[in-house]
């Protein structure tokens, strides 16, 4: 069933993820637009837009996804990989933004020091060697440029302003590379996983983002 992408206006359903929107005619051309019957909008067109945002919440800009069991790299060796992610959904109606929502357990951590520390959306997942089949996807390579095994427990990803890509029925975060050389690095690239894929907007230069971790 089809979740992210243009859709026609008429009474219908939309189910995203945990959400359901409805869709009501109340005469030609004009829509009442329901999300689980708390936002309520009037419309007057004959489409709107679902698209996949990062997973923001109420405006952090990191995403911490940490990996159900540590993954040790063999060094020199490169891993390729995904995540199931956390992600928020915008609906608009031409350019205008009409709702913003959450999809999911909404969660944060800290990361950082205590007195420093940032606020982070918080996501745990395993590390799949295929796409799994979650709402938000994240395609991850994991380089280890040393000559030392290392051990990755988690992805700190920075994701304000990121773009975002989507199929018909899927969210998928920019290519995420993960360089293990002190201190590890992360590259949003802002390209698609997938050169099938759509963007939710231009991509543009992050960047990278070096993680460190205190006691």
């Amino acid at each position: 069933m089809k979740t992210f992408g243009e859709h026609e206006l008429k009474t219908k359903f939309i189910h995203v993820g945990n959400k359901k929107i409805h869709i009501i005619e109340n005469s030609e051309g004009v829509f009442t637009y329901k999300r689980d019957d708390v936002v309520v909008r009037i419309l007057k067109g004959r489409k709107l837009s679902i698209l996949p945002a990062p997973a923001e919440g109420y405006g952090v800009g990191f995403l911490m996804v940490k990996l159900v069991e540590r993954l040790a790299v063999p060094p020199g060796e490169t891993v390729h990989g995904y995540l199931s992610a956390p992600v928020d959904v915008v609906v608009k109606a031409g350019n205008a933004l009409i709702d913003r929502f959450i999809v999911g357990r909404e969660k944060y951590a800290l990361y950082g020091e205590h007195s420093i520390g940032v606020i982070a959306r918080y996501h745990v997942s395993p590390f799949y060697e295929s796409e799994p089949d979650s709402l938000g996807v994240v395609k991850l390579i994991i380089r280890n440029p040393t000559k030392d095994w290392k051990l990755v427990e988690r992805v700190v990803i920075p994701t304000k302003n990121s773009v975002m890509f989507y199929s018909e029925e899927r969210a998928y975060y920019p290519l995420i590379i993960l360089t293990t050389k002190e201190p590890y690095e992360v590259n949003n690239t802002g390209n698609p996983p997938d050169g099938r894929l759509k963007a939710t907007h231009k991509a543009e230069p992050m960047p990278n983002f070096r993680m460190r971790w205190w006691p």
